[in-house]
């Protein structure tokens, strides 16, 4: 193959032309046809051009040191032009993607790996510096100017992502690094900059739901801000303390005896100023201490709560007598107390007391003389519980004529598992009165009872505005007895037996006449619980008859029927009358196909039963 020079037009001898042809193949100018060319196609390149200025023996010397081209060696596809360093942009080599809770910073394995990567900071010191060192050699604009030109297709390669949220673009296009971190100008607590007034109005919907203690205790200790909205006389008018120090079960050091007399003093002096109702469960000692110190300090305190205490002396009583003339509210349920200091303060305090809760005792009868005897004459609220883990129920022995002479404003009358026992008075003429205030009345026990209907007669018969009736238990209470209630607008009715009737000891009675009741308040009944009470299927049909055929069937809400012999057309008459119903229950009763026995809550569910009943 003959060898052509590419020139400036004039051909060279053989010898020559072989130095010149390799040294155009070293710059990467070799032609890749055989045949003759133009001189003027390709142009004179910078080897050929020292070839022609220099003498042959610089050609020659040249020419030893360059590598021949072989015969069947193709020429080379890309010059050695191209292989120099690849322009690049001086854009951060990684992807900042954002995540959930916090932003992912993510290198990019294929851009530059070789090129450790510097912060923009760093970057504009140095560039700062180079100008200065490049300004009298006249280099530094040409630097700055090359710089950014690489700069700007920085910001279309696909490895960078300059849309996230730690980036943010200049002006001129280049890629700027924003702090992942917020400014210290900006980085402040939010609390210390709220009103306190919004603080305070957040603390009292806490504390309404979690009460005062020990939430308001806790954040007081955040800040200043914190610490003055808690101590807000407002956020503790309503306070319980439980097991906040206490432990049941451990022994007390005097020292930590004191710290709580400590505690309670200065809460008592510092928080209680507005303290309307205070709270004290489970303790077991310095009950006392705590009852005069609030006593003394809170002149507005209403409500009293001692659930679960012991050791309560004539002392609390007496500072109670002395300096809380506002308390309204007592509550002394399974605590261990003195009967006659309790007794002492309903005979001084008794006009108030508005609200009184107790646990019947071996010694209370000395409260049910007080009661009787007319010490608390705006007396509304009156509950008396036993203590079901001692078994059974108790019997109350009180003269209930003259319990309504001495409370004729009760409203709420409630015996758990108490049964009223015949008392009388000697020397005494008291006539029959009732509750004429009365709204509920319950008399729920958890074994059966032998209250009769004669009983529930004298403590109903001037009660025309009763609207809840609970005598759960009460198994020999009749039909036509609750038919001759004087209530006309009676609104719940739980009549259910929650317990095994083979283990009584009396014989049960008739069931019978369940259509009276269900006749007489069909338009006034809301909640109305039979369960396992004996009524046959003929009677259960006509009695729901009526419900569903009263003219405002739809006051019904809630209806259970479990553990009787209620069925299918039955149940399904009552459904479709009683829209508003939300709950029914009809577990155990054996005349209802399989799978629909159970709780069925809400209006979809009671659809779906009415749909398979059908």
């Amino acid at each position: 193959m003959d060898q052509v020079v590419i020139g400036g037009g004039d051909s060279k001898p053989m010898d020559e032309g072989v130095g010149s042809a390799t040294s155009c193949a070293t710059s990467g100018a070799t032609s890749s046809t055989s045949g003759p060319s133009r001189g003027g196609e390709g142009g004179p390149t910078k080897p050929a051009a020292a070839a022609k200025r220099k003498s042959s023996e610089a050609a020659r010397r040249k020419s030893s040191t360059g590598v021949k081209r072989k015969s069947g060696t193709p020429a080379a596809t890309k010059p050695k032009k191209a292989r120099k360093k690849a322009r690049f942009g001086a854009g951060p080599g990684y992807t900042v993607q954002e995540g959930e809770d916090m932003l992912l910073l993510i290198s990019n394995t294929g851009h530059q790996d070789h090129l450790a990567w510097r912060p923009l900071k760093k970057k504009k010191k140095m560039t700062t510096a180079a100008k200065k060192k490049t300004t009298s050699s006249g280099k530094g604009k040409l630097k700055t100017h090359a710089q950014r030109k690489k700069k700007k297709p920085a910001a279309t390669k696909p490895g960078v992502n300059l849309g996230a949220p730690t980036l943010r673009e200049r002006s001129n296009g280049v890629a700027e690094e924003s702090p992942l971190r917020a400014p210290k100008d900006l980085d402040h607590r939010w609390g210390q900059s709220l009103p306190e007034e919004v603080l305070v109005s957040i603390f009292q919907m806490i504390v309404v739901q979690d009460g005062a203690i020990p939430f308001l205790c806790r954040v007081s200790r955040v800040c200043r801000l914190w610490n003055t909205a808690a101590a807000s006389p407002g956020l503790w008018r309503s306070v319980s303390m439980g097991f906040c120090w206490i432990t049941p079960s451990k022994t007390q050091t005097p020292r930590t005896e004191e710290k709580i007399k400590n505690t309670i003093g200065w809460l008592a002096s510092d928080r209680f100023s507005q303290l309307k109702e205070f709270t004290l469960n489970h303790w077991k000692k310095n009950v006392d201490y705590a009852v005069k110190v609030v006593s003394q300090s809170c002149p507005q305190l209403a409500s009293l709560n001692l659930s679960y205490c012991t050791g309560v002396t004539g002392q609390a009583f007496l500072s109670l007598a002395e300096n809380s003339p506002s308390l309204q509210s007592i509550n002394m349920q399974y605590s261990e107390y003195q009967v006659e200091g309790l007794a002492q303060l309903l005979k001084t305090n008794g006009g108030k007391i508005r609200k009184f809760l107790f646990t019947h005792g071996s010694r209370n009868d000395m409260l049910l003389a007080a009661l009787s005897r007319g010490c608390c004459p705006d007396l509304e609220f009156l509950e008396i519980n036993w203590n079901v883990q001692k078994g059974g129920f108790c019997e109350l022995p009180i003269h209930i004529q003259a319990l309504q002479h001495g409370c004729p404003k009760l409203k709420t009358f409630r015996l758990l598992n108490v049964v009223l026992g015949r008392k009388t008075i000697r020397n005494a003429e008291v006539s029959a009165l009732g509750f004429p205030r009365l709204e509920e009345l319950c008399m729920a026990t958890s074994s059966s009872c032998p209250t009769s209907d004669r009983d529930l007669w004298d403590l109903l018969l001037a009660s025309p505005k009763l609207r809840v009736l609970d005598l759960r238990g009460c198994f020999y209470i009749s039909a036509p007895g609750l038919a001759a209630l004087p209530c006309e607008e009676l609104e719940c009715l739980f009549w259910g037996q929650y317990f095994n009737s083979k283990c009584n000891s009396w014989p049960p009675p008739a069931r019978k006449d369940l259509h009276k009741l269900t006749e007489k308040w069909s338009r006034s009944l809301r909640e109305l619980d039979l369960a396992n009470q004996l009524f046959s299927e003929e009677d259960l049909e006509l009695a729901l008859g009526h419900l569903a055929r009263a003219p405002d069937a739809d006051t019904l809400r809630s209806l259970n029927l479990s553990g009787t012999r209620i069925s299918a057309p039955a149940l399904r008459l009552i459904i479709q009358q009683s829209t508003a119903l939300n709950y029914l229950n009809v577990t155990s009763c054996r005349n209802l196909p399989r799978g629909q026995k159970r709780v069925h809550r809400g209006h979809e569910e009671i659809s779906q039963l009415l749909v398979a009943l059908q």
